[in-house]
């Protein structure tokens, strides 16, 4: 009966002693029974034992070096703790009654970041902020960083003991991830070009106040939009779609960035385009008469249109290294330059050909025609026309400065893959050319047709305004969306990633769709209210032609848009010889219909029906280029989302249009077509076709646009 007792006995007082006292040494006189507790505790007066584990044992006393080993120094030892007992208690206990608590404050030193790189603050969020952010993907957090921090820490001697800080700043918000990089750069472009297209819309505006919408207004439009042609023609196809993937790619392989391909290929740019502007300014007037023989055989208009081009020719060089400059700055992660430059030579352009109103007068004032016209007034504008290229180009340089580049002329072009980029750029030059072969057909029926109608606004000056601005939306909404997918495309093109091109691709047509769909309807129901405010100074009559042709063009923007986002898969797999024989496609059909509307329709419907023509060629593209997309990508576009967006898209847009365009059109009937009664129609048709629009649109329960309306309300923070 005593063992047992004894037993517990000793245990409890091992137990309580084993924390504090030393073992017992061998050899003490207890021959393996229970330990002595008087003996066990009569050493707890030495701290200096329970630190020093040899010099607890008297035989190995005499092995122990001290000299190796020293003892710490007095007042560094750490009570022993007992082995059994309860936790300490927390200083910042949870509290049950709150879900979503305020963490406590980390300690100060190296040990106050969280291993993870966790943010310690918390945020209350509300719904407004969580439709905002759904689309967000937040980078992941690298998991083995704190075990790096450790093992970088472990051969550093301890830190002296910090002075008390002061509160840690507020973390700054996290990137958004992809999506949130996507839609900052797309809303810097979109902002740049919004100004671009607006005050192009402006010059356009001047250009046809100064010069009317007849012959003279033909000339000035042919010899303007010939430089741009050839340029497209030549190098500017390959420059816009082919050079952004290569630049991306040298910045990624090559040891200086990419800077010496970039100093290459902008050299080599300068010094082909010189030889192109040379040229074309000799063959000016077989290029005249190439874009349209209704102006060449007049000799008062060719005249004047071979005038114009000589002075705008030259644009193309500067044209050209615009671009460049602007691709190497997307390469590196800089859109906003490209966007906002053009405004520049906008302005130029407007100041120019206001300064030829306030001299001669508008059009309207003084019937000027090419017959009438003086040769100071074309050196006037063809020397605006030039300056305003030569501005534009040379702002380009700051921007490349501050991004790190440096031009240095080269002239090692063999061997550095330049020669595989142009066979790249072969079939992109060959596809734009079969594009402007469309265009030059378009453009000689377009004059032809203004000559035999005898009435303003039905010639080519009419169809390129009412272009312009359908091709607003397109150029502000679908190109500044994607030229920010395009570099990200290229890269998942490039590590053979089919599914990230995909779904890139995907988010920008559905992203692009919230905004152009709507906007091409919008066209279609307001066309002619719309140009009636917009070109009454060239007359009511030209104003109706052009109102016409606008709404014409409406609904062909869809295929439009969605057709040059498609070719962008492609060009991210350097595969530029199916863009080249989609467009012929597209080339034959509007061409072959825009000569079936010349025939059949009156000279002075023509035009109209080409504009139509020019939406229907690009359906039938579209069409082509997506089954072949969706072959390339593995048999998947996600085309059952994106034709679901759409549709629905399209479904709340028809009431829209047809309850607003009834409005617009009532309006104008009561009111008249003057600028007071086209500013009623268009406002108050607008308004209802959006409010229309947007019920209709959250009925069918459209997530792109709540993610949208969602987005934009939490920007205002409603």
């Amino acid at each position: 009966m005593n063992a047992p007792y004894d037993g517990d006995r000793g245990q409890g007082a091992g137990g309580a002693g084993s924390s504090s006292g030393p073992p017992v040494p061998p050899g003490s006189g207890q021959g393996g029974g229970v330990p002595d507790p008087y003996l066990q505790h009569a050493y707890d007066h030495d701290p200096y034992r329970s630190q020093d584990l040899v010099a607890q044992d008297p035989v190995a006393e005499a092995l122990y070096d001290r000299a190796s080993h020293p003892p710490p120094p007095p007042g560094t030892y750490q009570e022993p703790q007992a082995l059994y007992q309860q936790p300490p208690a927390a200083q910042y206990p949870p509290d049950p009654r709150l879900w979503a608590q305020t963490p406590p404050p980390e300690p100060a030193g190296p040990s106050r970041h969280l291993p993870y790189g966790d943010d310690a603050a918390t945020q209350y969020v509300g719904v407004d902020d969580l439709v905002t952010r759904a689309s967000d993907s937040p980078a992941e957090p690298d998991a083995f960083a704190h075990l790096f921090r450790d093992q970088e820490a472990s051969g550093r001697p301890p830190a002296p003991p910090a002075e008390p800080e002061a509160a840690p700043a507020p973390t700054p918000p996290k990137s958004g991830g992809r999506a949130s990089g996507i839609l900052k750069s797309s809303a810097l472009m979109a902002a740049g070009t919004l100004v671009s297209r607006l005050t192009g819309f402006v010059r356009s505006l001047v250009i046809t106040a100064a010069l009317g919408a007849a012959l003279l207004g033909d000339s000035f439009t042919i010899a303007y939009t010939l430089p741009t042609m050839i340029y497209i023609l030549t190098v500017g196809g390959g420059l816009n779609s082919v050079f952004v993937p290569q630049l991306v790619r040298s910045m990624k392989d090559d040891a200086d960035g990419g800077e010496a391909y970039a100093n290459r290929l902008l050299t080599l740019v300068m010094v082909t385009l010189g030889a192109i502007v040379a040229l074309a300014v000799f063959a000016s007037p077989w290029l005249i008469h190439m874009m349209s023989p209704t102006i060449a055989n007049d000799a008062a208009a060719n005249s004047v249109a071979v005038t114009f081009a000589r002075y705008c020719l030259p644009t193309i060089f500067f044209m050209g290294v615009h671009v460049v400059m602007g691709q190497i700055l997307n390469a590196r992660g800089r859109f906003g330059a490209m966007m906002w430059t053009p405004v520049l030579n906008n302005i130029v352009m407007i100041v120019t050909f206001g300064l030829f109103i306030w001299v001669y007068g508008s059009s309207a004032e003084s019937r000027m025609g090419v017959e009438t016209i003086p040769p100071e007034g074309v050196r006037l504008l063809g020397i605006g026309t030039l300056l305003g290229l030569v501005v534009q180009a040379l702002a380009m340089i700051p921007y490349l400065r501050e991004a790190g580049f440096r031009f240095r002329p080269r002239f090692d072009w063999k061997g550095h893959g330049l020669g595989k980029t142009f066979r790249l750029a072969k079939w992109t030059v060959l596809f734009v050319l079969a594009n402007q072969a469309g265009v030059i057909v378009v453009t000689q029926l377009a004059t032809s047709a203004g000559k035999l109608s005898g009435k303003d606004g039905t010639g080519f000056l009419a169809y390129s305004n009412a272009q312009l601005i359908w091709g607003m939306p397109q150029a502000i909404i679908t190109v500044s969306v994607m030229a920010a997918l395009l570099p990200r495309i290229s890269r998942a093109a490039h590590d053979n990633d089919p599914g990230a091109v995909r779904d890139d691709i995907s988010q920008g047509l559905r992203n692009s769709a919230v905004a152009i769909v709507p906007v091409a309807f919008t066209f279609l129901a307001l066309g002619l209210p719309m140009c009636t405010l917009l070109y009454a100074s060239s007359g009511t009559e030209a104003a109706r032609s052009m109102g016409f042709i606008l709404m014409a063009f409406g609904l062909g923007l869809i295929p439009y848009s969605v057709q040059y986002v498609v070719l962008r898969g492609f060009y991210a797999y350097e595969d530029t010889r199916t863009p080249f024989y989609n467009t012929v496609i597209v080339a034959a059909v509007n061409a072959a219909v825009s000569a079936l509307f010349y025939v059949v329709l009156p000279a002075r419907w023509a035009v109209i029906g080409m504009a139509a023509a020019y939406g229907l060629a690009y359906a039938v593209g579209v069409g082509v280029a997506w089954r072949r997309l969706r072959n390339r990508l593995g048999g998947d576009l996600d085309g059952a989302r994106v034709i679901r967006t759409y549709a629905r898209l399209c479904l709340a847009a028809v009431p829209a249009a047809v309850i607003g365009g009834a409005v617009g059109f009532a309006l104008l009937e009561v009111l008249g077509e003057g600028a007071g009664g086209s500013v009623v129609a268009l406002v108050c048709g607008s308004m209802v076709l959006l409010g229309v629009f947007y019920v209709a649109a959250r009925k069918v329960r459209i997530e792109e646009l709540n993610g949208m309306v969602g987005m934009v309300r939490g920007r205002l923070g409603r």
